[in-house]
């Protein structure tokens, strides 16, 4: 048997073992099935709110269809202990699974982690090298750098690297302390990142209203991730007030600019 064929029963498997576990009062799984863009964007409007158990619920059924956002996203929630234990091993092997499908964050994140000096995660420069070309041939400038700075272990890493390398050892408050800075000097990565940290509540205190006050100056700097989250704000009325109208605008721009979650979210608005 192939890995092709293997991986497809394996999907088949987990999708038909999700469905047969769907209850009555799940009457929405068979509409995120057959539209992943739309279960995405309920699934992170429960994160936003912290409903990481509903958010866990949708993305699980997702991920019985390979869908590489929902496997990079259970893999944050069980890298972070949301809802659930910490367990390192299992967001590793869901983010494998998402970066196998194509999944840039995950391709990126597993980079960062394997390059990184998380106790709790195994150090492969081998493994974060063929991670972090996957991404940056996507188009990812972030693993570019990284890359780059691998091969130049000499060259004195910048507050952004730093910031990133200390977050994916798991020191996010000292992470956010850098991107806080970053950001008020006009560094829009940095606020992006900061925004993710507040949702989040990553080394700083959760805070929803802080989180979609940055993403809004990253948006309108032209920074295409944060126009997908604003988007997913007003599809969802999470953090913004909800405006399928003023959703469909921000994420119009971030498809523009190839941002992949959005493309796909432009898909399935039709």
């Amino acid at each position: 048997m192939n890995r092709r064929s293997f991986k497809s029963i394996v999907v088949g498997g987990l999708l038909a073992l999700v469905l047969s576990s769907t209850n009555a009062q799940d009457s929405t799984a068979a509409d995120w099935i057959k539209n992943p863009a739309m279960g995405n964007y309920k699934a992170y409007a429960e994160f936003k709110m912290a409903n990481y158990e509903a958010a866990r619920h949708i993305w699980e059924i997702l991920a019985g269809l390979g869908n590489s956002d929902a496997l990079f996203n259970l893999a944050i929630l069980a890298e972070d202990g949301l809802g659930e234990t910490q367990n390192m091993l299992k967001a590793e092997s869901l983010y494998v699974a998402a970066a196998n499908a194509g999944g840039f964050k995950a391709q990126y994140r597993l980079g960062m982690l394997y390059s990184g000096d998380n106790p709790n995660f195994p150090k492969d420069l081998e493994k974060a090298r063929r991670y972090l070309n996957l991404a940056a041939a996507g188009g990812d400038k972030d693993a570019a750098a990284r890359l780059a700075s691998l091969d130049q272990p000499d060259r004195p890493a910048t507050d952004y690297e730093r910031a990133e390398l200390l977050a994916s050892s798991g020191k996010h408050a000292e992470a956010a302390e850098i991107y806080t800075r970053l950001s008020q000097l006009g560094d829009i990565g940095a606020r992006t990142r900061l925004a993710w940290m507040y949702e989040a509540g990553r080394g700083v205190e959760r805070s929803l209203e802080k989180a979609a006050e940055l993403f809004m100056l990253s948006a309108k700097a032209g920074d295409a991730e944060a126009q997908y989250a604003i988007a997913v704000m007003y599809r969802t009325g999470k953090g913004q007030r909800m405006d399928k109208s003023e959703s469909l605008r921000w994420l119009k721009q971030s498809a523009a600019q190839n941002y992949p979650a959005a493309i796909a979210a432009m898909a399935a608005e039709g």
